[in-house]
């Protein structure tokens, strides 16, 4: 008996965890529809929440000032560009004045 394994996209598994979280929806009756096993539903369940943990562990770690975020980066760079931008704006008009274009 040939049986392919079948593979679910995480959008899919999400999508099986929302109806039973959401629209309450029985663990049996979802694992009959999807033709899944519970343990499987289980699995993908206990994935879902140490995955959650580490996310809003890492979103905690970030708002206390230890972590920095890609946001704050970027905006250091644009200061550091704006003071460039600045200082070359300065260079140009003392040239300018200093060669009576202005």
């Amino acid at each position: 008996m040939d049986y392919k394994r079948r593979r679910f996209s995480p959008e899919q598994k999400i999508e099986i965890l929302r109806e039973h979280f959401k629209n309450r929806i029985g663990i049996a009756e979802l694992c009959r529809k999807y033709d899944i096993g519970p343990n499987l539903f289980y699995r993908w369940e206990k994935q879902t929440f140490e995955g959650w943990v580490a996310v809003l562990a890492g979103a905690l770690r970030k708002g206390n000032g230890k972590g920095v975020t890609t946001e704050q980066k970027l905006r250091g760079k644009i200061q550091q560009l704006e003071e460039v931008i600045s200082w070359l704006t300065r260079e140009n008009m003392a040239l300018k004045k200093s060669s009576g274009d202005v």
